[in-house]
């Protein structure tokens, strides 16, 4: 028993050390070394792929009982997701001082009804609703190296997007089309490790990978949602 109790312990410690990076990123990103600031959330994202399975295998909920395993990681997820990429897209530039600070506002203001939405994950492995995912939007503004209109598109059309109920695929949880999404994911993965080795912004085979992988997934939750609706 002691023995589970640790490994529960040390899950629950790997869920909020996401939050160290966290801080990290946000202290790379006021000297504007952005590949720093990617690298800690690209870790703070690989943290977060693995603690739910290591949850779920070890039990933690059973063996510790009074701290919520989901709630930690909602808290460092809105940290890393929505507070700190808010925060990049303030400071590096890509907007005018003062529309940089309204967008910021916006992201961590819809990205909160997000996170407090009881219906904002399918027992299928989807989301409902833009999920919130801002670190990835940030890292998209440096790969393509954006302008401040279509930075402020994007974040209009996501922010928008946040309380609308289509679904939008988990790269690692959504069952239909597993396979080849986690291959595509893995190409992603490969193009996004070897952006931030190279620097930004990505170049063209990068770009095409980025752009092809982000259709790929919108288009599969569309899929789920207007054609698979009565599929189990």
């Amino acid at each position: 028993m002691p023995a589970r109790v640790a490994a529960a312990a040390a899950i629950h410690f790997l869920t909020a050390s996401g939050s160290i990076f966290g801080l990290l990123a946000l202290h790379f990103a006021t000297d504007h070394r952005w590949q720093a600031v990617f690298v800690c959330l690209g870790i703070a994202l690989v943290i977060d792929a693995i603690d739910g399975p290591l949850a779920r295998r070890t039990g933690v909920e059973v063996v510790l009982p009074r701290f919520s395993g989901a709630r930690l990681d909602d808290i460092v997820d809105y940290l890393n997701y929505c507070v700190v990429p808010a925060f990049i897209l303030v400071e590096c530039g890509a907007m005018p001082a003062g529309i940089a600070i309204i967008a910021g506002a916006v992201i961590v203001l819809t990205s909160l009804f997000h996170f407090a939405d009881r219906s904002s994950k399918t027992q299928d492995g989807y989301f409902v609703g833009f999920p919130a995912i801002w670190n990835i939007v940030a890292f998209y503004v440096f790969v393509f190296d954006l302008g401040a209109a279509a930075v402020i598109l994007l974040v209009t059309v996501f922010a928008v997007l946040t309380p609308v109920p289509i679904k939008w695929a988990h790269p690692l949880r959504s069952r239909y089309f597993r396979p080849l999404t986690l291959g595509v994911v893995a190409v992603w993965a490969l193009a996004a490790i070897y952006t931030l080795a190279a620097g930004f912004p990505g170049n063209l085979p990068v770009q095409v990978i980025f752009a092809i992988s982000a259709l790929y997934l919108f288009g599969v939750g569309l899929i789920r949602t207007f054609h698979l609706a009565r599929a189990p």
